[in-house]
């Protein structure tokens, strides 16, 4: 894997990590509401999906570091497998979110972005 893709598949697990920590530990922060759209009396309703979300976000972000780390430690081709995999997956799931919910467009471009740009500096 070539350095922009390794840096941009790093990026890509701490991004998810990051929203991951978000969705599953502060979901019930007034200030993530409208990002998450909920409302406050919705908090007890999508307990369940947002920290079920979350973890799996966090997953992936897992996953594409560690593919990082294997396609540096002797493992290239799984590691560059594993990160096509977690980058190839959010584009899908970006592309899921804006045709499921328009008015989420910002966030299916940042979750299939990063994800488009990894997914095309790896293949290069």
């Amino acid at each position: 894997m070539n350095a922009v893709a390794q840096i941009l598949a790093v990026v890509l697990g701490l991004m998810l990590i990051a929203v991951g920590i978000l969705e599953s530990f502060f979901y019930r922060n007034p200030r993530l509401f409208p990002i998450f759209r909920i409302r406050p009396d919705d908090q007890r309703a999508v307990r369940l999906w947002v920290i079920n979300q979350g973890f799996y976000n966090m997953t992936y972000g897992v996953g594409a570091l560690v593919g990082v780390i294997l396609a540096n430690t002797g493992q290239e081709a799984v590691g560059r497998a594993l990160v096509l995999f977690v980058a190839a997956a959010h584009v899908v799931l970006g592309i899921v979110l804006v045709v499921s919910e328009p008015k989420l467009w910002r966030g299916a471009v940042g979750q299939a972005g990063v994800a488009a740009a990894t997914l095309v500096a790896t293949l290069l």
